[in-house]
Protein backbone atom coordinates (compact mmCIF):
# COMPACT_ATOMS: atom_id res chain seq x y z
CA UNK A 1 0.00 0.00 0.00
CA UNK A 2 1.62 3.19 -1.46
CA UNK A 3 0.91 5.63 1.78
CA UNK A 4 1.17 9.60 1.90
CA UNK A 5 -0.70 10.79 4.82
CA UNK A 6 -3.47 8.66 4.89
CA UNK A 7 -3.89 7.70 8.54
CA UNK A 8 -7.34 8.29 8.24
CA UNK A 9 -8.17 5.26 6.72
CA UNK A 10 -5.05 3.49 6.32
CA UNK A 11 -6.06 1.37 9.52
CA UNK A 12 -9.06 0.09 7.71
CA UNK A 13 -7.07 -1.20 4.56
CA UNK A 14 -4.58 -3.08 6.93
CA UNK A 15 -7.01 -4.96 8.97
CA UNK A 16 -9.00 -5.71 5.82
CA UNK A 17 -6.13 -7.40 3.89
CA UNK A 18 -4.78 -9.13 7.40
CA UNK A 19 -8.39 -10.06 8.00
CA UNK A 20 -7.83 -11.68 4.29
CA UNK A 21 -4.70 -13.48 4.70
CA UNK A 22 -6.17 -15.27 8.14
CA UNK A 23 -9.79 -15.95 6.39
CA UNK A 24 -7.92 -17.81 3.14
CA UNK A 25 -4.79 -19.26 5.37
CA UNK A 26 -2.51 -17.50 2.93
CA UNK A 27 1.22 -16.84 4.68
CA UNK A 28 1.88 -13.22 3.78
CA UNK A 29 2.04 -9.68 4.91
CA UNK A 30 1.11 -6.23 4.72
CA UNK A 31 3.77 -3.77 3.52
CA UNK A 32 3.18 0.01 3.92
CA UNK A 33 5.38 1.85 1.47
CA UNK A 34 5.30 5.50 3.25
CA UNK A 35 6.69 8.35 0.90
CA UNK A 36 7.04 10.80 3.06
CA UNK A 37 4.10 11.10 5.34
CA UNK A 38 3.84 13.67 8.09
CA UNK A 39 0.84 12.88 9.92
CA UNK A 40 1.01 9.40 12.12
CA UNK A 41 0.54 7.16 9.23
CA UNK A 42 3.73 5.21 9.74
CA UNK A 43 3.15 4.69 13.61
CA UNK A 44 -0.02 3.60 12.98
CA UNK A 45 0.69 0.83 10.10
CA UNK A 46 3.46 -0.75 12.83
CA UNK A 47 0.91 -0.81 15.66
CA UNK A 48 -1.29 -2.61 13.33
CA UNK A 49 0.91 -5.81 12.61
CA UNK A 50 2.29 -3.62 9.01
CA UNK A 51 5.61 -3.89 7.72
CA UNK A 52 6.54 -0.12 6.74
CA UNK A 53 8.98 0.55 4.46
CA UNK A 54 10.39 4.26 3.72
CA UNK A 55 11.13 5.33 0.33
CA UNK A 56 12.35 8.63 0.28
CA UNK A 57 12.21 9.54 -3.47
CA UNK A 58 8.83 11.21 -3.59
CA UNK A 59 6.21 10.07 -6.28
CA UNK A 60 3.15 7.38 -6.41
CA UNK A 61 5.97 5.13 -9.09
CA UNK A 62 8.40 5.54 -6.70
CA UNK A 63 6.67 4.26 -3.55
CA UNK A 64 5.15 0.76 -5.40
CA UNK A 65 8.69 0.57 -6.67
CA UNK A 66 10.14 0.71 -2.91
CA UNK A 67 7.54 -1.47 -2.01
CA UNK A 68 7.39 -4.26 -4.47
CA UNK A 69 11.02 -4.28 -4.01
CA UNK A 70 10.92 -5.15 -0.20
CA UNK A 71 7.99 -7.66 -0.84
CA UNK A 72 9.29 -11.43 0.06
CA UNK A 73 6.24 -13.15 -1.19
CA UNK A 74 5.58 -14.93 -4.63
CA UNK A 75 2.89 -12.94 -5.37
CA UNK A 76 2.36 -9.32 -4.83
CA UNK A 77 -1.17 -7.26 -4.55
CA UNK A 78 -1.11 -3.66 -4.59
CA UNK A 79 -3.69 -0.88 -4.34
CA UNK A 80 -4.35 2.11 -2.44
CA UNK A 81 -5.05 3.13 1.10
CA UNK A 82 -7.64 5.28 0.70
CA UNK A 83 -10.30 2.76 1.41
CA UNK A 84 -11.78 2.97 -1.97
CA UNK A 85 -10.59 -0.66 -2.47
CA UNK A 86 -11.54 -3.73 -0.74
CA UNK A 87 -8.97 -5.71 0.38
CA UNK A 88 -10.93 -7.96 2.05
CA UNK A 89 -12.29 -9.61 -1.14
CA UNK A 90 -8.84 -10.48 -3.04
CA UNK A 91 -9.65 -14.37 -3.78
CA UNK A 92 -9.85 -13.83 -7.45
CA UNK A 93 -6.55 -12.37 -7.69
CA UNK A 94 -5.29 -14.71 -5.94
CA UNK A 95 -7.12 -17.88 -7.77
CA UNK A 96 -5.89 -16.25 -10.97
CA UNK A 97 -2.41 -16.04 -10.52
CA UNK A 98 -2.19 -19.46 -9.00
CA UNK A 99 -3.52 -20.37 -12.35
CA UNK A 100 -0.88 -19.22 -13.90
CA UNK A 101 -1.66 -15.82 -14.72
CA UNK A 102 1.64 -13.10 -14.44
CA UNK A 103 -0.30 -9.77 -13.62
CA UNK A 104 -4.31 -9.49 -12.66
CA UNK A 105 -6.00 -6.14 -13.14
CA UNK A 106 -8.70 -5.32 -11.49
CA UNK A 107 -11.53 -3.17 -13.21
CA UNK A 108 -13.93 -0.66 -11.72
CA UNK A 109 -16.02 0.21 -15.24
CA UNK A 110 -19.36 -1.61 -16.32
CA UNK A 111 -17.52 -2.59 -19.27
CA UNK A 112 -15.53 -5.20 -17.43
CA UNK A 113 -18.30 -6.26 -14.70
CA UNK A 114 -16.53 -4.03 -12.07
CA UNK A 115 -18.96 -1.47 -10.22
CA UNK A 116 -18.55 2.42 -8.98
CA UNK A 117 -20.39 3.39 -5.84
CA UNK A 118 -21.94 6.16 -6.06
CA UNK A 119 -19.43 9.49 -5.61
CA UNK A 120 -16.43 7.26 -6.12
CA UNK A 121 -15.51 8.15 -9.53
CA UNK A 122 -15.45 11.49 -11.37
CA UNK A 123 -17.70 11.38 -14.22
CA UNK A 124 -15.14 13.22 -15.94
CA UNK A 125 -13.29 10.20 -15.21
CA UNK A 126 -15.63 7.47 -15.50
CA UNK A 127 -17.22 8.39 -18.93
CA UNK A 128 -13.87 10.20 -21.06
CA UNK A 129 -10.88 9.62 -18.98
CA UNK A 130 -10.66 5.52 -17.89
CA UNK A 131 -12.46 4.58 -20.93
CA UNK A 132 -10.40 6.70 -23.26
CA UNK A 133 -6.78 5.85 -22.23
CA UNK A 134 -7.94 1.97 -21.85
CA UNK A 135 -9.43 2.07 -25.48
CA UNK A 136 -5.75 3.29 -26.69
CA UNK A 137 -3.77 1.07 -24.08
CA UNK A 138 -5.69 -1.83 -26.48
CA UNK A 139 -5.43 -0.32 -29.65
CA UNK A 140 -1.62 0.85 -29.09
CA UNK A 141 -0.16 -1.89 -27.32
CA UNK A 142 -2.74 -4.84 -27.10
CA UNK A 143 -3.30 -4.38 -23.35
CA UNK A 144 -6.32 -6.94 -22.63
CA UNK A 145 -7.76 -4.49 -19.90
CA UNK A 146 -10.82 -2.17 -19.49
CA UNK A 147 -9.70 -0.31 -17.08
CA UNK A 148 -6.28 0.44 -17.20
CA UNK A 149 -6.18 2.99 -14.15
CA UNK A 150 -7.55 0.63 -11.68
CA UNK A 151 -4.52 0.77 -8.76
CA UNK A 152 -5.37 -2.35 -7.60
CA UNK A 153 -3.73 -5.51 -8.99
CA UNK A 154 -1.83 -8.53 -8.16
CA UNK A 155 1.37 -9.86 -10.07
CA UNK A 156 4.16 -12.39 -9.45
CA UNK A 157 6.80 -10.82 -8.12
CA UNK A 158 9.88 -11.78 -10.13
CA UNK A 159 7.58 -9.93 -12.92
CA UNK A 160 8.69 -6.72 -12.01
CA UNK A 161 12.41 -6.51 -12.80
CA UNK A 162 12.26 -7.91 -15.47
CA UNK A 163 9.95 -4.61 -16.85
CA UNK A 164 12.98 -2.12 -16.08
CA UNK A 165 10.08 0.76 -14.63
CA UNK A 166 11.02 3.66 -14.62
CA UNK A 167 7.88 6.19 -14.42
CA UNK A 168 8.47 7.95 -10.61
CA UNK A 169 4.28 9.24 -10.84
CA UNK A 170 0.95 8.13 -11.01
CA UNK A 171 1.99 6.62 -14.52
CA UNK A 172 3.69 3.97 -13.00
CA UNK A 173 0.77 1.49 -12.95
CA UNK A 174 0.04 2.25 -16.51
CA UNK A 175 3.23 2.06 -17.19
CA UNK A 176 3.71 -1.39 -15.58
CA UNK A 177 0.61 -2.81 -17.67
CA UNK A 178 2.06 -1.79 -21.04
CA UNK A 179 5.46 -3.12 -20.50
CA UNK A 180 4.19 -6.26 -19.18
CA UNK A 181 2.18 -6.82 -22.66
CA UNK A 182 5.01 -5.78 -24.50
CA UNK A 183 6.73 -8.77 -22.95
CA UNK A 184 3.88 -11.08 -23.87
CA UNK A 185 3.05 -11.51 -20.12
CA UNK A 186 0.02 -13.30 -19.65
CA UNK A 187 -2.29 -10.39 -18.20
CA UNK A 188 -5.87 -10.90 -16.95
CA UNK A 189 -8.81 -8.96 -15.11
CA UNK A 190 -11.13 -9.50 -12.74
CA UNK A 191 -14.26 -7.05 -11.65
CA UNK A 192 -14.43 -5.21 -8.63
CA UNK A 193 -15.47 -2.43 -6.76
CA UNK A 194 -15.04 0.94 -6.00
CA UNK A 195 -16.17 2.07 -3.21
CA UNK A 196 -16.22 6.06 -2.50
CA UNK A 197 -12.38 7.60 -0.96
CA UNK A 198 -13.27 7.49 3.03
CA UNK A 199 -10.39 10.08 3.25
CA UNK A 200 -11.93 13.76 4.26
CA UNK A 201 -8.87 15.52 6.16
CA UNK A 202 -7.10 16.28 2.06
CA UNK A 203 -8.41 15.53 -1.24
CA UNK A 204 -6.98 13.11 -3.45
CA UNK A 205 -3.55 12.73 -5.02
CA UNK A 206 -4.70 12.39 -8.45
CA UNK A 207 -4.75 15.33 -10.25
CA UNK A 208 -6.76 15.04 -13.99
CA UNK A 209 -5.41 16.94 -16.50
CA UNK A 210 -1.64 16.53 -15.23
CA UNK A 211 -1.76 13.04 -14.80
CA UNK A 212 -3.79 12.15 -17.56
CA UNK A 213 -0.95 14.11 -20.08
CA UNK A 214 1.58 12.54 -18.38
CA UNK A 215 0.02 9.31 -19.46
CA UNK A 216 -0.68 10.43 -22.98
CA UNK A 217 2.81 11.58 -23.24
CA UNK A 218 3.85 8.03 -21.91
CA UNK A 219 1.72 6.09 -24.17
CA UNK A 220 3.26 8.14 -26.78
CA UNK A 221 6.93 7.36 -26.07
CA UNK A 222 6.25 4.16 -25.61
CA UNK A 223 5.01 3.81 -29.72
CA UNK A 224 7.23 5.79 -32.11
CA UNK A 225 4.59 3.81 -34.73
CA UNK A 226 1.72 6.14 -33.62
CA UNK A 227 3.65 9.24 -32.28
CA UNK A 228 6.29 9.56 -35.73
CA UNK A 229 5.20 6.21 -38.11
CA UNK A 230 1.81 6.32 -38.42
CA UNK A 231 1.56 10.14 -38.93
CA UNK A 232 4.47 10.29 -41.54
CA UNK A 233 3.16 7.57 -44.10
CA UNK A 234 -0.01 9.93 -44.04
CA UNK A 235 1.50 12.49 -45.24
CA UNK A 236 3.40 10.93 -47.34
CA UNK A 237 0.14 9.34 -48.73
CA UNK A 238 -0.87 13.11 -48.91
CA UNK A 239 1.84 14.54 -50.62
CA UNK A 240 2.34 11.69 -53.63
CA UNK A 241 -1.39 12.56 -54.19
CA UNK A 242 -0.93 16.19 -54.34
CA UNK A 243 2.09 15.17 -57.36
CA UNK A 244 -0.37 13.19 -58.85
CA UNK A 245 -3.33 15.47 -59.46
CA UNK A 246 -0.77 18.57 -59.82
CA UNK A 247 1.94 17.73 -61.89
CA UNK A 248 -0.19 17.64 -65.23
CA UNK A 249 -2.07 20.35 -64.10
CA UNK A 250 -5.64 17.90 -63.22
CA UNK A 251 -9.16 19.72 -62.44
CA UNK A 252 -11.23 18.73 -60.34
CA UNK A 253 -14.91 20.86 -59.89
CA UNK A 254 -13.80 23.74 -61.16
CA UNK A 255 -10.16 23.84 -59.08
CA UNK A 256 -6.86 23.62 -61.01
CA UNK A 257 -3.99 22.17 -58.66
CA UNK A 258 -0.98 23.77 -60.30
CA UNK A 259 2.56 24.95 -58.84
CA UNK A 260 1.03 25.96 -55.43
CA UNK A 261 -0.10 22.66 -54.66
CA UNK A 262 2.97 21.07 -56.01
CA UNK A 263 4.79 22.90 -53.10
CA UNK A 264 2.17 22.00 -50.65
CA UNK A 265 2.82 18.84 -51.50
CA UNK A 266 6.64 18.74 -51.74
CA UNK A 267 6.16 20.07 -47.81
CA UNK A 268 3.83 17.03 -46.94
CA UNK A 269 6.30 14.12 -48.39
CA UNK A 270 10.01 16.01 -46.75
CA UNK A 271 7.78 16.25 -43.31
CA UNK A 272 6.34 12.82 -43.83
CA UNK A 273 9.55 10.96 -44.58
CA UNK A 274 11.01 12.47 -41.92
CA UNK A 275 8.52 11.57 -39.47
CA UNK A 276 8.89 7.75 -40.44
CA UNK A 277 12.91 7.84 -40.38
CA UNK A 278 12.46 9.29 -36.66
CA UNK A 279 10.37 6.56 -36.10
CA UNK A 280 12.65 3.94 -37.35
CA UNK A 281 15.61 5.73 -35.45
CA UNK A 282 13.60 6.14 -32.12
CA UNK A 283 12.64 2.29 -32.49
CA UNK A 284 16.21 1.07 -33.01
CA UNK A 285 17.39 3.40 -30.07
CA UNK A 286 14.52 1.79 -27.57
CA UNK A 287 15.52 -1.54 -28.43
CA UNK A 288 19.20 -0.77 -27.95
CA UNK A 289 19.02 0.74 -24.80
CA UNK A 290 15.63 -2.02 -23.10
CA UNK A 291 13.25 0.90 -23.33
CA UNK A 292 11.26 -1.29 -25.65
CA UNK A 293 11.03 -4.73 -26.76
CA UNK A 294 12.86 -5.97 -29.76
CA UNK A 295 10.74 -7.02 -32.53
CA UNK A 296 11.17 -9.25 -35.81
CA UNK A 297 10.33 -6.49 -37.95
CA UNK A 298 13.14 -4.14 -36.10
CA UNK A 299 15.39 -6.92 -36.56
CA UNK A 300 14.45 -7.83 -40.52
CA UNK A 301 14.83 -3.72 -41.16
CA UNK A 302 18.47 -4.12 -40.11
CA UNK A 303 19.07 -6.63 -42.05
CA UNK A 304 17.85 -5.39 -44.89
CA UNK A 305 18.61 -1.43 -45.02
CA UNK A 306 21.81 -1.80 -44.22
CA UNK A 307 24.46 1.02 -44.11
CA UNK A 308 25.50 0.35 -47.60
CA UNK A 309 22.12 -0.20 -48.92
CA UNK A 310 20.83 2.97 -47.15
CA UNK A 311 23.57 4.90 -49.03
CA UNK A 312 23.40 3.65 -52.47
CA UNK A 313 19.51 4.21 -52.10
CA UNK A 314 19.83 7.75 -50.81
CA UNK A 315 22.55 8.54 -53.30
CA UNK A 316 20.65 7.44 -56.33
CA UNK A 317 17.36 9.86 -54.84
CA UNK A 318 19.61 12.39 -54.22
CA UNK A 319 21.15 12.38 -58.02
CA UNK A 320 17.51 11.97 -59.46
CA UNK A 321 16.83 15.71 -57.77
CA UNK A 322 20.14 16.93 -58.48
CA UNK A 323 19.57 16.01 -61.82
CA UNK A 324 16.25 18.14 -62.40
CA UNK A 325 17.89 21.07 -60.88
CA UNK A 326 19.78 20.89 -63.12
CA UNK A 327 17.39 20.41 -66.03
CA UNK A 328 16.00 23.49 -64.80
CA UNK A 329 18.82 25.60 -64.58
CA UNK A 330 19.34 24.64 -68.30
CA UNK A 331 15.74 25.77 -68.69
CA UNK A 332 16.68 29.02 -67.42
CA UNK A 333 20.10 29.36 -69.57
CA UNK A 334 17.73 28.65 -72.42
CA UNK A 335 16.04 31.52 -71.58
CA UNK A 336 18.80 33.57 -71.50
CA UNK A 337 18.60 33.63 -67.82
CA UNK A 338 15.41 35.61 -67.84
CA UNK A 339 12.00 35.48 -66.97
CA UNK A 340 10.77 31.69 -66.92
CA UNK A 341 7.51 29.68 -67.23
CA UNK A 342 6.98 29.53 -63.50
CA UNK A 343 4.31 26.75 -64.29
CA UNK A 344 6.18 25.04 -66.11
CA UNK A 345 9.74 25.42 -64.65
CA UNK A 346 8.53 24.70 -61.08
CA UNK A 347 7.63 21.01 -62.35
CA UNK A 348 10.88 20.43 -62.76
CA UNK A 349 12.35 22.45 -59.71
CA UNK A 350 9.48 21.61 -56.61
CA UNK A 351 10.39 17.28 -57.91
CA UNK A 352 14.03 18.26 -57.98
CA UNK A 353 14.33 19.86 -54.43
CA UNK A 354 12.20 16.66 -52.88
CA UNK A 355 14.11 14.28 -54.19
CA UNK A 356 17.28 15.68 -52.91
CA UNK A 357 15.87 16.47 -49.81
CA UNK A 358 14.63 12.89 -49.62
CA UNK A 359 17.65 11.33 -50.48
CA UNK A 360 20.24 13.49 -48.27
CA UNK A 361 17.76 12.47 -45.05
CA UNK A 362 18.33 9.07 -46.16
CA UNK A 363 21.94 9.17 -46.43
CA UNK A 364 22.13 10.59 -42.64
CA UNK A 365 19.59 8.12 -41.54
CA UNK A 366 21.47 5.42 -42.58
CA UNK A 367 24.75 6.53 -40.93
CA UNK A 368 22.74 7.28 -37.66
CA UNK A 369 21.28 3.49 -37.63
CA UNK A 370 25.25 2.52 -38.05
CA UNK A 371 25.95 4.62 -35.08
CA UNK A 372 23.41 3.45 -33.32
CA UNK A 373 24.86 -0.06 -34.28
CA UNK A 374 28.38 0.57 -33.63
CA UNK A 375 27.92 1.26 -29.96
CA UNK A 376 27.54 -1.74 -27.15
CA UNK A 377 25.17 -1.40 -23.60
Amino acid sequence: MPCLNEAETLPRCIAKAQRFLQAHGISGEVIVADNGSEDASPRLAAELGARVVVVAERGYGNALRGGIAAARGRFVVMGDADDSYDFAALGAFIEKLRAGADLVQGCRLPAGGGIIAPEAMPPSHRWVGNPLFSALARRMFRVPVNDIYCGLRGFRRELIPTLGLRCEGMEFATEMLIRASLRGARIEEVPITLHRDGRTAHPPHLRTFRDGWRTLRFFLICSPRWLFVYPGLLLLALGALGFGVAMPGLTFFGATFDAHTLLFASLAMMVGYQAVLFGWLARTLAAREGFLPETRVLGWLREVISLERGLIVGALVLLGGVGLLLAAVAQWRTAGFGRLDYAHTMRWVIPGVTLTALGFQTVLASFFVAVLGSYRR
